[in-house]
């Protein structure tokens, strides 16, 4: 299999030759990404050539439209779903409110929806509030003692009235991957459609929406190395249902019903830069064409599907000697199950719970050069469902596949030091 070249990735951020950052190792990803040179080249020229109204009638106007609307197509392309089922607002929170009132409106008392206390607040918050509006919220639990949710428990909550199943595609706590097209099936088959949080799963590698099969998907560009929008997807078949929310005249326009405040001219152009990105690392570790010279090369799906896995197995090999280090020290818990040997695997969201207060485990090693965090990260309800004091927070160590085994070594050193 081809391995990822690490030095190529690092080549394509210019975050890692700022001397400002040299010597500092990045492990607060989960927060958001540094920015690939392809995004902020695009968003230095939307700023400079296109800073006008776009879809004009003068060449600046048209090429800042068609710059969105690449965006938009190439984005979609990558994860396997049609143009007009993609669309952008200010932020994966602000997305998944409007989403709730779509639903508000369509939903009856009476009727239920499912949620988890291994979510973002984003995506468990908006929907329990229609509890007000007469709608049952049932709610899928954690186990306390590896975070994981498991199939058999929502089994029992898909009986009746089930209209909505809302969990995330990975915890930002946790950090272990759901079974996605499992639990849609599941859902589908008792008449109930998803919403699956992605954002702390785009980072490791762009999904197939097609694949997992869910009906809502929603990530944060600016934690996948782009600007700072959130990217929704809304399949056709609900969408179409689905009440609009934006302007009355733009109630025919798919990529318009749910995202009522103005679109971000530049930054949803800059995002075509991440596009950029995942073509550059296809070309660069495939050329041109696949390994058989056929024309998958030239299908984006099988592109993303490709730098997908490329991004997944480094991170596994690289996050692999964090976890073995951490394993074997009797001071402190990793949250979540830190031996998962199934395909469903973790990704190198690492959070661990010490007897010393999370923030002063970060500012310690910030004198080793290692950026962490601490906190809750608006995952209070699984810090405490894991029987952690979400006021003390947690450790987080987070990374991804511009991250260098040296890196890692250094936050190991760093984490001897200090605890």
């Amino acid at each position: 299999m081809t391995e990822l070249d690490i030095n190529f990735v690092r080549a394509q951020f210019p975050a890692f030759s700022q001397p400002a950052l040299q010597g500092q190792a990045f492990f607060e990803n989960a927060g958001g990404s540094y920015t690939c040179a392809q995004v902020i080249d695009r968003l230095h020229r939307f700023y400079t050539e296109r800073k006008v109204q776009p879809y004009g009638f003068f060449p600046a106007s048209r090429a800042g439209g068609e710059e969105m609307d690449e965006a938009q197509s190439r984005l979609a392309a990558l994860m396997n779903v049609e143009t007009d089922e993609l669309s952008f607002g200010p932020s994966t929170s602000q997305n998944t409110y409007v989403l709730a009132q779509a639903f508000a409106a369509m939903l009856s008392p009476g009727d239920a929806i499912i949620v988890t206390d291994q979510d973002h607040e984003a995506n468990t918050g908006v929907w329990r509030r229609l509890a007000d509006r007469g709608i049952e919220v049932r709610e899928w639990h954690v186990d306390p003692e590896l975070g994981q949710l498991s199939t058999a428990a929502l089994a029992q909550l898909l009986d009746g009235p089930v209209k909505l199943v809302c969990f995330p595609h990975c915890s930002n706590i946790v950090g272990q991957e759901n079974p996605v097209a499992e639990i849609v099936a599941m859902a589908h088959a008792a008449g109930a459609v998803t919403c699956v949080d992605g954002v702390s799963m785009a980072p490791h590698g762009l999904p197939d929406i097609a694949a997992l099969g869910t009906d809502i998907y929603l990530f944060s560009s600016y934690k996948t190395y782009g600007p700072h929008q959130g990217v929704m997807i809304v399949r056709r078949a609900l969408a179409d249902r689905l009440p609009n929310q934006g302007h009355f005249f733009n109630a025919g326009a798919r990529t318009k019903r749910f995202t009522p405040a103005g679109p971000d001219h530049a930054q949803i152009a800059a995002a075509a830069g991440m596009a950029d990105y995942i073509d550059a690392l296809y070309s660069h570790h495939y050329g041109a064409h696949s390994h058989n010279g056929d024309s998958k090369a030239h299908d984006a799906a099988h592109r993303g599907r490709s730098v997908c896995a490329l991004q997944r197995a480094y991170e596994d090999k690289t996050l692999a000697p964090l976890l073995d280090w951490l394993r074997g020290r009797n001071d402190l818990r990793i949250l979540g199950n830190d031996h998962i040997a199934t395909a469903t695997g973790r990704v190198p969201t690492v959070a661990i719970h010490t007897n010393r207060p999370a923030a002063a485990i970060a500012t310690d090693l910030a004198a080793h050069g290692v950026m962490a965090g601490a906190g809750d990260f608006y995952a209070v309800r699984t810090i405490g469902a894991l029987g952690c004091d979400p006021e003390a927070g947690v450790l987080r160590l987070s990374f991804v596949h511009y991250t260098s085994a040296d890196e890692v070594q250094q936050l190991i050193k760093g984490l001897d030091a200090t605890l």
